[in-house]
């Protein structure tokens, strides 16, 4: 059972001297004068302490309130110092019955009178205290100094609970404001025009858009504001248009051709004749840069294969033009950076490069070709395997193709950068070692690079 001490806070240090001339005093406690006090040692069961130890086995030392503990040579505290009409209270005796047990230790001229209630509350020491820093001070009589620099040792804190004190709030960190999705389109549309992709528009504040933003103020050394909607209109007004427009679906669009889905096995992959879109919603969003889903969200319950139907959609701008002399495929981040002779940020592209498991380049490559609408050549002693597939296939060409609509050839064979069949999955999934981009932003380098174009990859 443990026992509750509670120990009167001390106002200045008392050396006590344990005598060395007989090794155990046979006494019941240890007692002294102790700021007009007579004191007792108490062991950690709140027992009178009946033997002292051996002088030089213990010491005194000082917790960081000034308080007496009794330390033996493990550094384990054996014992504390308090009042001795707290000892009296709390074992239920008289102040005669106490007195009649101390006769040798203490005089008779009675006991001080106890502390007030609020004192006393102020004064309670719980066994489960925190451990606290305390100064160690040698009291032994034989050597009778304090060293000069004094060793700290950890030893459990005696102290008194304090009255809780008012913290001062935590001052609320500040929340992005929350953003409609017609509100982050906006911002997407004006990034995308200006050749800073932010992947799929599909209102979403993800870390496409957040790599986006930091490429603009590569660009420009404006942060733009996500939340400055009328900014971004404004801007939007001046330079083609308000986000969304209107579109009509036309009779080629509803006529396709389209597959009826994309087989995930390569060898069914190459008996097709195309691998086209499988649907005119699927093709429209990949026109105008959009998640398919969202551009379903945005027209609810539309048919999209009737012709003459008229949906909301995303009024994309035109491509990026200018020359880029030097590329960085940017594994970390995943995102590739196009910039002209300058060295001036033209272009940023969120992308998928590499994996584990099949890791793209190292260093610097270059373009060596650019070829649009390609078909691709399985080979899986060269490539990958997938599936059951041991043998070279001719996949045919198509959005929904394994390197989507257009193959920037580099230097480092059965590399390239290139479209993909799932621009949703831009930057979130992994890649064959080779670096994708959406179909529309690989379409949009092609355009601005030529063969000899450095393309640095980096970790």
């Amino acid at each position: 059972m443990t026992t509750k001490i509670r120990i009167r806070p001390a106002a200045t240090f008392l050396a006590v001297a344990l005598m060395s001339a007989a090794p155990i005093f046979a006494a019941p406690a240890f007692a002294d004068r102790y700021g007009g006090q007579r004191m007792v040692l108490v062991t950690v069961d709140g027992e009178l302490m009946r033997n002292i130890p051996e002088a030089g086995s213990v010491r005194i030392i000082i917790d960081n309130q000034g308080r007496r503990l009794l330390v033996d040579n493990w550094n384990q505290v054996i014992g504390f110092e308090i009042p001795a009409w707290q000892y009296q209270e709390q074992n239920g005796g008289s102040q005669r019955d106490t007195r009649r047990g101390m006769d040798n230790l203490i005089d008779q001229s009675g006991f001080p009178e106890p502390p007030s209630a609020r004192e006393q509350a102020s004064q309670d020491i719980f066994p489960d205290a925190p451990r606290a820093r305390i100064e160690r001070r040698d009291l032994n009589p034989m050597t009778g100094t304090v060293p000069t620099r004094p060793k700290i040792i950890e030893v459990p804190a005696v102290e008194e609970p304090a009255q809780p004190r008012a913290e001062k709030p935590a001052k609320p960190e500040k929340k992005a404001p929350a953003l409609s999705k017609a509100q982050v389109s906006a911002l997407q549309v004006y990034l995308d025009r200006n050749g800073i992709s932010p992947g799929v528009i599909d209102g979403r504040m993800g870390s496409n858009v957040a790599k986006a933003l930091d490429a603009w103020f590569e660009a420009t050394g404006e942060r733009l504001d996500p939340a400055d909607t009328d900014l971004i209109v404004s801007r939007l007004a001046a330079e083609g248009g308000l986000a969304f427009t209107t579109y009509e679906i036309t009779a080629e669009d509803a006529a396709g051709p389209f597959i009826a889905s994309v087989p995930t096995d390569y060898a069914e992959k190459a008996r097709l004749e195309r691998l086209a879109f499988t649907s005119t919603s699927e093709m429209l969003a990949e026109r105008f840069h959009m998640d398919e889903a969202y551009l379903k969200e945005l027209n609810p319950g539309v048919d999209f294969s009737l012709p003459g139907v008229r949906i909301k959609v995303v009024a994309t701008g035109r491509k990026k033009t200018g020359k880029v002399t030097r590329i960085i495929a940017d594994k970390a981040r995943k995102q590739v950076r196009a910039y002209d002779a300058g060295g001036k940020l033209l272009a940023a592209y969120p992308a998928t490069i590499g994996s584990s498991d099949t890791p793209s380049p190292s260093g610097d490559v270059t373009i060596e070709r650019v070829a649009h609408n390609p078909g691709y050549t399985y080979n899986p002693k060269i490539n990958f395997k997938q599936g059951n597939n041991d043998k070279i296939l001719q996949v045919p060409p198509g959005p929904n193709g394994p390197v989507g609509t257009v193959w920037i050839a580099l230097s480092k064979p059965t590399y390239g950068i290139h479209g993909t069949p799932e621009p949703s999955a831009i930057g979130k999934t992994q890649s064959n070692g080779c670096v994708r981009l959406t179909n529309w932003d690989a379409e949009e380098l092609a355009g601005m690079v030529t063969p000899g174009v450095t393309v640095s990859f980096i970790e």
